[in-house]
């Protein structure tokens, strides 16, 4: 079986679906990789070391011809594949709900599309799940970059010329990103806060030595271990909680995401207006229309002398180790279901019905068609 990795051609892209490392164990499953040529650059990870691992390192089209699977961060567009074997698999991400029209490509062309992102939250599959590995990775580099716009420390210091406070941060969001937000923060000595709308999440919060902050009476807990949406009795109870917490705050992390929606609002102008000069706000959920008012993917925005920062796509600023926990999460797919005897993975229903967006001409998943 061809396993084929093409060069990531998004928009600010530095990922790459395979490393050295992954390449060798694919091969010791039996299979042949193929990598395009400067695939993993934007990595750290040259051709020849690709090589060294036993892939065979060539152009898009010779990389792809004949491939069985085509392996991405991003799903590419159907035209880079042509060669592929008909039915083929394309393992990446897709953003289904916002790329409709990437899916029906890929049915149309009659591609197997299998959404990474669509992988169920189920213990089984927590070592296939690339929305967490890379959300730790973007809680992580959210608190880095926003520490590195404020105009003051992170921890308290004692000095002959004074004390430094200690900055507060506030976590809006408790998932992934913003467990790891709450333990970055808290690592680089700041005074740490998070809220949530799921109330077990204190206990989370607690343990990473963070402050729990809820309103009364808030609970929107949704499948998956995702946040639900909240009705206008509890939004306007958050926002008042948000706008007596918020002006005390020198950094905000928002990180609240509803799949197939848009980011809901958390911030408001009215809100950032009440925060001192020279605070920060970095809005995880920028790409997907934002947490805060006024942010702007890629760009700092300056509001009442607030700093307002989201980047696009937070992993592809730590390009090496985001691409090594990526990779590993789509290893350890295809080797849960590998089937020696056919000489490649063979889906269950359980997990196969969950990221499967096309098969034999027709869009298939269930969370697409409803």
């Amino acid at each position: 079986m061809k396993i084929a990795v093409l060069r990531e051609r998004g928009d600010g892209e530095t990922r790459v679906a395979a490393t050295p490392e992954t390449v060798k164990k694919l091969i010791a499953l039996g299979a042949s990789v193929s990598i395009e040529q400067g695939a993993g650059e934007s990595a750290a990870i040259s051709d020849s070391a690709y090589t060294d691992a036993g892939a065979d390192v060539s152009t898009a089209a010779q990389a792809v011809a004949d491939a069985d699977v085509v392996m991405g961060v991003q799903a590419p567009d159907v035209f880079d594949l042509a060669g592929a074997k008909p039915g083929a698999w394309v393992a990446a991400t897709f953003d289904p709900f916002g790329r409709k029209d990437r899916v029906e490509a890929y049915a149309k062309a009659g591609f197997e599309a299998l959404a990474l992102e669509f992988m169920p939250r189920i213990t089984r599959a927590q070592s296939m799940d690339v929305l967490s590995s890379q959300s730790n990775l973007a809680g992580y580099k959210a608190v880095i970059s926003a520490a590195n716009a404020y105009g003051r420390a992170f921890p308290m210091m004692m000095t002959a010329a004074g004390t430094v406070s200690a900055a507060k941060v506030f976590v809006m969001g408790v998932g992934v990103a913003g467990l790891q937000a709450i333990a970055t923060a808290k690592r680089l000595g700041a005074q740490v806060s998070a809220t949530d709308v799921r109330p077990e999440t204190a206990e989370q919060i607690k343990s990473l030595g963070g402050k729990p902050v809820f309103a009364e009476g808030l609970e929107a807990a949704g499948e998956g271990g995702y946040a639900a949406e909240l009705t206008d009795e509890q939004k306007a109870a958050q926002a008042e909680m948000v706008s007596n917490h918020i002006a005390k705050q020198d950094i905000v992390i928002t990180t609240a995401l509803i799949p197939g929606r848009a980011a809901p609002r958390l911030v408001s102008d009215a809100q950032i207006a009440t925060m001192k000069q020279g605070s920060v706000i970095f809005d995880l959920a920028v790409a997907q229309g934002g947490n805060v008012e006024g942010s702007v993917p890629d760009q700092v925005v300056q509001k009442h002398g607030v700093s307002i920062m989201g980047f696009s796509n937070p992993p592809a600023h730590l390009p090496a180790d985001a691409s090594a926990l990526f990779s590993r999460n789509l290893f350890n797919f295809l080797n849960a279901f590998w089937d020696a005897e056919a000489g490649r993975p063979v889906l269950d229903e359980e997990i196969g019905d969950a990221i499967r967006l096309t098969k034999d001409g027709a869009v298939v998943n269930a969370r697409l068609t409803s």
